[in-house]
């Protein structure tokens, strides 16, 4: 009785979440269908497959957007921006989880309150600071506003991880002659491996698809993927057709790059969230 109930509880929550899924699914047909229709056939009935299926949006948004320098653009960004989150977070995480002080718990304590500001509320004096230092209308200097957002949850989830790596290992090895820096890199860094993948793709997904700070930052000539498929939309026209298609373009590499990683996820924040 006990085992039958719980199987049918159990097909119960499976449909309810099959029918999330499909619910979280719908806004994805709706791009990727109306991608392949002409404006007309997009404002005659959107939830209706193409008809006929057409690429021609693609060609045109391929060259209105300058794609491959967006694309470009955007990569740089992304890869330079997750590398250095994740060098410069993990030395930070372990160095305030095995050297504890009152300075580095008060400097943790600023950066866990650092996650909770709304970006809205310091965008204005953040770009008044950036043009005084000369950081505006470059990559560089996009590159370095992301690195200081973007530290504080990722030193956040290493120093849970941290914590979870047993104290004796490093022992170990600073015994048998390793430097510090040789503990850090050899022993500590290979073992935060989940952490760091989970901490990839959430950085990744994040920088990839921003659109307010590249828009304050970046000038004409430097747009990344989300800022060149708004040039789409007008005061007075907005081009669904290319939009669309531009965007199904600028999704699908961080889909696939996400649906390749997205198993580590679960696993590190479990692992990070106990300490062994």
């Amino acid at each position: 009785m006990e085992q039958s109930r719980y199987r049918g509880t159990t097909l119960i929550l499976e449909i309810i979440g099959v029918l999330l899924a499909l619910v979280f699914l719908v806004p994805f047909y709706f791009l990727v269908s109306n991608a392949f229709k002409k404006y007309g056939d997009i404002l005659l009935d959107s939830a209706a497959l193409p008809n006929p299926w057409t690429v021609d949006n693609f060609t045109r948004a391929w060259d209105i957007m300058s794609f491959p320098a967006s694309f470009m653009n955007s990569l740089i960004i992304t890869v330079t921006t997750i590398i250095g989150l994740a060098v410069i977070s993990s030395m930070a995480a372990y160095r305030m989880v095995r050297h504890s002080s009152k300075y580095n718990n008060l400097l943790f304590a600023v950066f866990v309150a650092a996650m909770v500001i709304p970006f809205q509320s310091i965008m204005i004096p953040l770009i008044t600071v950036a043009a005084n230092l000369n950081l505006t209308n470059s990559l560089s200097g996009l590159w370095f506003a992301y690195m200081g957002f973007g530290s504080s949850m990722t030193i956040f989830l290493y120093h849970g991880f941290v914590k979870s790596i047993p104290l004796e290992i490093e022992e170990s090895a600073t015994v048998d002659g390793c430097s510090p820096y040789g503990v850090f890199w050899r022993i500590v860094f290979p073992l935060l491996k989940p952490m760091t993948v989970t901490i990839i793709i959430l950085n990744s997904l994040w920088v990839w698809n921003d659109f307010l700070l590249p828009d304050l930052m970046l000038g004409e000539g430097q747009r990344t993927i989300p800022l060149s498929t708004y040039a789409f939309f007008g005061q007075y026209t907005k081009q669904w057709d290319l939009a669309l298609a531009g965007l199904v373009m600028g999704v699908l590499p961080i889909l696939i790059f996400f649906l390749m990683l997205q198993r580590h996820i679960i696993e590190g924040i479990t692992a990070g969230s106990v300490k062994g």
